[in-house]
Parts: C-alpha cells; structure tokens; sequence
C-alpha cells in the first residue's frame, strides 16, 4: 500500500493540471474574490474579516480540488484500462487500495492549503497566531479525507465518459451550496438551513471557529463523521460490487 500511495503521488506531481488547478487556481480566486475586499469588512453576524473568511473557504477549496476532482477521474479510467484489475492479482488487499487513494490523495491536498494561506498573508495581510495557523492547517486537511472518500465512491460509480459530469455536479454543487464561494448569510433562510448540514459547510466551519479563536463545533465535527462514514461505506460497497464483475 505504501509503495501504491508513492507512485500516486508521484504521477499527480507529474501533472501539469493537478499543479495548476489545485495549487495555483484556488490562490488565484482567492486575490479574485477576497483579495479586492477591505480587511476591515465583516462576514454579516460574525467578527470574520472577509479576506479571513475567504482564505479558509478557498483553501478547503483547493483540497476538495485536489482530492475530488483527482480521485474519481483517475479511479474511473483506471477501472476502465484495467489497472485495477491488475492490482487484484497482486497481494494488495481491495481495502487498501481505497486507502491507498485516499491518503495520496490527501498528502496531495496540503500544497494547495500552503499556497492559499501564503498568498493571504503576503497579499491581504492575515495574521493569526502559531498555534492557529497549524490548527488551521490540521483541520483543513483532515476534513479533506471525507471528500477523498467521496472521490473513489464516484470513480466506482461512474464509468469514464460520464465521471467528469458527475463529479463536477457534486464539485460545484457542494461548494456553492456549502458556501465557499459566498457566505451562506446571503442566501435565504431555506437555503442557509439545507446548507448548514452539506458536508462543505461543516468543512469551512472548522476553519472558521478557528479563526475567531475557539474550537471547531461539535456539529460540524459530528456531519462531517458522518459523511466520512457514509462515503466510504458508498466506496467499499461499489468496490466490492465492481470485483464480482471483473
């Protein structure tokens, strides 16, 4: 497995695209969406600045980038070409390919979260103290790992021509909607409701209660465990479907 999650990474380091659209692209809407904002406008109903605010919602966006987008493309082409039937002749357990997936791709979350971190300092002037900035760091690549799972359920779930649709439909979809493109404020009272318990809302609320210096909320710790647990239970259940097929 730990052999399977080194070449992952290797092969995505590779990529030109998985460089530029989960390292550079979430930096750049970044200075395109919190970047022409005054440091010293609030988030409405919160003591958040909205550069703050969008530095968290565009690094976890940049690793749900990396680990969605990455995962389910790769899984889905990989079923088709017959790598993973290969993989099944080895001595590589079916668990540890999901995990193998996984966690490579959730190592390869952490440089778009660097980068989008390092252009808010420079550029907008963020400043919080060490042990935010490593809290920061910490929860957003963890709550990475439930979209990763997310990710390979697609990749089992979709076949190569229609994988791209369907995971660009959760892609935007959760993000939109679990509001790290906006602040959930702005949306009407029905929809900040279904937002509050979409995966990516309880996602930037981990870095947000960090940011105003407590702890993540027990609910958004407790949604994203149970989407954790509900993806990968989707991931392993379509993994063993696709086994009795090859």
């Amino acid at each position: 497995m730990n052999a399977l999650v080194k070449l992952e990474i290797a092969r995505a380091l590779r990529n030109k695209k998985y460089l530029f659209f989960t390292v550079l692209y979430p930096a750049a809407l970044f200075l395109m969406l919190g970047g022409t904002l005054d440091g010293t406008t609030r988030v409405m109903g919160t003591e958040l600045t909205m550069p703050a605010f969008y530095m968290v919602a565009m690094a976890s966006f940049g690793a749900l980038t990396a680990v969605l987008m990455g995962n389910s493309e790769r899984i889905a082409k990989e079923r088709e070409k017959g790598w993973v039937r290969q993989l099944r002749l080895t001595a590589l357990p079916g668990r540890g390919y999901v995990l193998a997936k996984t966690a490579s791709a959730g190592v390869l979350s952490l440089p778009s979260i660097l980068v989008v971190f390092a252009v808010a300092a420079a550029v907008k002037d963020v400043r919080f103290a060490a042990w935010q900035w490593l809290a920061l760091t910490g929860a957003i690549w963890a709550g990475s790992l439930v979209f990763a799972a997310l990710g390979v359920a697609i990749g089992y779930l979709a076949s190569g021509d229609n994988v791209r649709p369907i995971t660009m439909l959760f892609y935007f979809g959760l993000s939109i909607l679990g509001g790290l493109w906006m602040p959930t404020t702005n949306f009407p009272q029905w929809l900040q409701t279904l937002a509050s318990w979409l995966p990516t809302h309880a996602y930037a609320g981990l870095g947000q209660a960090i940011e105003l210096g407590g702890a993540p909320h027990a609910k958004d710790v407790a949604v994203l465990a149970v989407y954790f647990v509900l993806f990968t239970g989707a991931a392993a259940w379509l993994y063993r479907k696709d086994s009795m097929k090859a």
